[in-house]
């Protein structure tokens, strides 16, 4: 078993939902998680916060969830666009589940640098 060395005075340091354990994504690999996220039949949703608040603090909306929405590479426009007006912020993918009335999926795509 390995320990993963994080602390709370170490933002950089902090792991979010199981995905944050791995390398970062690959952009095939994020493309796969969104295919995924859609043959599940669950909403995507963007969201994004400041990594110091990510831990202890709600997340911010990226607009609205993608109700519907199928188009892999329209979730990805939505998803760069949140990246590029919050690049130091965490770029959180979330896939609502309409029956089960939660997040189905919950992933860390970007990670936020901190100062």
């Amino acid at each position: 078993m390995q320990d993963y060395q994080s602390s709370l005075s170490d933002p950089s340091s902090r792991k979010f939902e199981t995905f944050s354990y791995l390398p970062e994504f690959t952009p095939e690999q994020i493309r796969a998680q969104i295919e995924y996220i859609i043959s599940k039949g669950w909403n995507p949703g963007i969201e994004h916060t400041e990594p110091e608040n990510a831990g202890g603090h709600y997340w911010y909306m990226w607009k609205l969830p993608m109700f519907g929405e199928t188009d892999v590479d329209a979730i990805l426009k939505e998803v760069e666009a949140c990246h590029a007006a919050h690049p130091g912020n965490h770029v959180r993918l979330l896939g609502f589940d309409n029956f089960a009335q939660s997040a189905g999926a919950a992933m860390v795509i970007y990670r936020g640098k901190t100062v």
